[in-house]
């Protein structure tokens, strides 16, 4: 059995189409499942070929990257889909990340940078370029809710893991929701207790739902 990552290449430029192939090709734990121009073709192939990982364009012809994930993930939640396009707005980037891709670049991003994402969406990971990452850390800082300052001592992924805790998620959802492993979030968990210090996960709850996380 190949245990190489298939990947399934959906582009509409031809050029560009080409050059990940070449790449991907480059790579000895990767293989090209195949090759979509359209966002059908890409969801039909997505079905037949149950390829590991689908690098996405997001304007194609017919349906768009974003739709076309939707409509794969809806049959196969397993494939890990990276939105690789020349888009950076907010609008694409959080419609890509709630249709259910684990990652997004730019299609500027080096040639390490496109190779090293598909192997980090694979294991679960989630992956963004470094404008997009600037971005969303922007966004979510001026979001930033005011309760969150209860907790100056707790990281961002921290604040978020207790926000989830608080809405009484177990380990296991909360890994899910995140597309972290369950060894990460039982790591962050423990933090959160030693840093609050809190003895257990009630206590640790009581304290996100008074200062109005989790609500």
């Amino acid at each position: 059995m190949d245990e190489r990552i298939q990947v399934l290449i959906a582009d509409d430029h031809t050029a560009f189409r080409s050059g990940l192939r070449a790449l991907v090709s480059t790579a000895p734990d990767m293989l090209v499942a195949g090759e979509a121009a359209a966002g059908d073709e890409v969801v039909r192939l997505a079905a037949r070929l149950q390829p590991d990982v689908i690098l996405m364009d997001l304007q194609m012809p017919g349906l768009n990257g974003i739709e076309a994930t939707r409509r794969i993930l809806v049959t196969s939640p397993h494939i890990s889909i990276l939105m690789l396009t020349m888009f950076e707005d907010d609008d694409s980037v959080f419609a890509a990340l709630q249709a259910g891709a684990r990652g997004y670049l730019l299609k500027g991003a080096l040639k390490a940078e496109i190779l090293r994402a598909v192997r980090s969406v694979h294991s679960g990971e989630a992956i963004f370029g470094p404008a997009i990452a600037r971005r969303l850390m922007r966004y979510f800082a001026a979001r930033r809710p005011s309760a969150y300052a209860a907790f100056p001592e707790l990281t961002e992924r921290e604040l978020e893991i207790l926000t989830l805790m608080a809405q009484h998620l177990g380990n296991s959802a909360i890994a899910e929701r995140l597309m972290l492993s369950e060894k990460t979030i039982r790591n962050h968990v423990s933090n959160i207790f030693t840093k609050l210090q809190v003895a257990d996960r009630a206590e640790a709850i009581l304290r996100a739902r008074d200062a109005g996380l989790g609500s």
